[in-house]
């Protein structure tokens, strides 16, 4: 299933919704339809675990396409939000986790061109999250050297605390698209959270694909362009540390809650990697792409008339 978060209007609020044949279906209205008690957030059905996941695709497949008294909009008319539009943890944050990038890394950024012996972690916070085609924000104040990395989001459906690899993807809800935008010149004293961590650097959407569809995260091609030319293409396969592997190392320490998202790494082709370097400037639109998830397209602004 693809579920969203969208709204009809500028002033209505986020509601959970499916998609199915071109049509977001209000999730709570098609519940009371089907008899159902469904919540109207995504962190909310999440929390309800498996069962809820089992009762809505049976009851979708039972409606054979009819919605009843449930809102079905089509998927164009609707604003999609970010799915999860304000996550209660940090996102947890993967550094130099494919292999070419860690090479070109060790080039331009000064990081260790050893292969990490264990997932390097760092966070970004809740306020870095925008939907769906909302603008990453350039502030010239703070950055000249603003970059992109696209993503594989690993959304978290059930409490993980010190699980073995060989059942960390049973704790997994879903899958999304994340951009990891970066300020490669505000890393201080080696800390990233301040260059990744920033308003607006994690775009995240367009939807959540449950871990059913998608049995095997590792076989996902992945892509990123700016301004139409691409400049990320590769395959979840070229992970160092594995979606499973990442799971159950950070479970060691700290429990993994539903509605946790981790951001998984990302591949060679960043701009601090290029040669001449490129950095992102106002005017400048990314596209980002997940196999089997979607896209997520953001324009990049000047910032300084929000201040």
């Amino acid at each position: 299933m693809k579920l969203v978060t969208y709204k009809i209007d500028v002033e209505s609020a986020g509601r959970l919704g499916v998609i199915q044949d071109g049509l977001v279906v209000d999730v709570a209205g098609f519940g009371e339809t089907a008899g159902l008690d469904f919540p109207h957030r995504m962190l909310d059905f999440i929390d309800l675990g498996p069962v809820a996941l089992r009762q809505l695709r049976e009851a979708l497949d039972l409606a054979g396409g009819e919605w009843g008294n449930a809102l079905a909009l089509p998927l164009e008319t609707v604003t999609l939000l970010a799915p999860i539009p304000r996550p209660r943890k940090n996102i947890f944050g993967i550094g130099l986790n494919y292999l070419d990038h860690i090479t070109e890394s060790a080039k331009a950024l000064d990081t260790d061109d050893a292969l990490p012996k264990e997932p390097v972690v760092f966070s970004k916070p809740p306020t870095a999250v925008v939907g769906p085609g909302d603008a990453v924000h350039h502030d010239g104040d703070m950055t000249q050297q603003l970059d992109w990395e696209v993503e594989l989001a690993v959304i978290i459906g059930t409490t993980a605390r010190r699980v073995a690899r060989e059942n960390a993807l049973k704790h997994v809800f879903g899958y999304s698209v994340m951009i990891d935008v970066s300020a490669r010149d505000n890393r201080r004293a080696g800390q990233w959270i301040f260059s990744k961590g920033m308003d607006t650097y994690a775009p995240f959407g367009p939807c959540i694909v449950t871990a059913d569809d998608i049995p095997d995260p590792q076989k996902l091609d992945l892509w990123l362009t700016v301004n139409g030319v691409e400049k990320q293409s590769s395959n979840t396969a070229k992970m160092l540390f594995k979606v499973d592997e990442l799971i159950s190392d950070l479970s060691k320490g700290i429990t993994l809650e539903p509605g946790d998202i981790i951001a998984s790494g990302t591949p060679e082709g960043v701009g601090a990697g290029r040669d001449p370097q490129e950095w992102l400037w106002p005017g400048d639109v990314m596209e980002a792409h997940v196999e089997g998830i979607g896209t997520i397209r953001h324009p990049v602004i000047n910032a300084v008339q929000f201040k």
